[in-house]
């Protein structure tokens, strides 16, 4: 008679741009309290790796360098098998209308939250593809959701506008694969620089950093398996 081998459960892993930022802190707790292998991409090293010590690895890399870009996830899939999960939170913001608002202004904004998470996306997509599975979630907004909600931040709707249109096209490349890519749309997120700069307001209003990873782990979860949303809007009472 055979034994019964024991049954080997792999670790998932999770990509996480912007890992040390107020939000992408918040989903690499997370997903490392749920027992995922986190890879959490930075700009300049941090303190996570201390702070968490097992189950986090992180490398610091330019997400305006495409090769470099590929070449990481190419070193990732080697290493771990495959890239479960990307949580690209990596971005910036600028307030600015019409007028105040030229090309230059545009382009940063754009590789600031366009290029930096289309360079990390593509060739996690394209690996999620050939391994028929896996979940991306860019960090889209209101402002580039619905862009009569755009007035004073042109630059910043426009980059994040191109997120949606991404997302659209990926979703429809992937469509007889168990691979999806969704958005997802904070309200004023809860954070230290925000009450800083809107003291007056009802943070109880706004969405915690928390509540975002906690949504976010949700859509990757098996639970939301069946789910092929492409829009997540997270708006808590504001």
């Amino acid at each position: 008679m055979h034994k019964n081998r024991p049954i080997v459960c792999m670790k998932k892993n999770v990509l996480i741009t912007g890992a040390s930022g107020n939000l992408g802190s918040s989903v690499v707790k997370k997903f490392i309290d749920e027992g995922y292998n986190v890879i959490g991409i930075v700009h300049q090293a941090s303190t996570l790796a201390a702070l968490y010590k097992e189950n986090y690895e992180e490398i610091v890399l330019n997400l305006l360098e495409e090769e470099k870009c590929l070449s990481a996830v190419q070193t990732i899939v080697q290493q771990k098998r495959t890239i479960d999960v990307a949580v690209l939170t990596a971005g910036g913001f600028a307030m600015g209308n019409i007028a105040n608002t030229n090309t230059a202004a545009v382009y940063k904004q754009y590789q600031l939250n366009f290029e930096t998470a289309y360079n990390m996306a593509r060739p996690v997509f394209l690996q999620m593809l050939e391994q028929n599975n896996g979940r991306i979630f860019f960090i889209g907004s209101k402002a580039g959701y619905d862009t009569t909600k755009a007035k004073g931040v042109t630059a910043y709707a426009l980059s994040k506008a191109l997120l949606f249109h991404v997302a659209e096209i990926m979703n429809d490349e992937a469509k007889e694969k168990n691979v999806v890519t969704s958005v997802v749309i904070p309200s004023i997120i809860d954070t230290p620089p925000n009450r800083n700069d809107m003291p007056d307001a009802d943070f109880n209003k706004w969405v915690t950093p928390a509540q975002i990873a906690e949504a976010i782990y949700f859509y990757a979860s098996e639970k939301a398996a069946a789910i092929r949303e492409p829009v997540i809007k997270l708006y808590n009472q504001s």
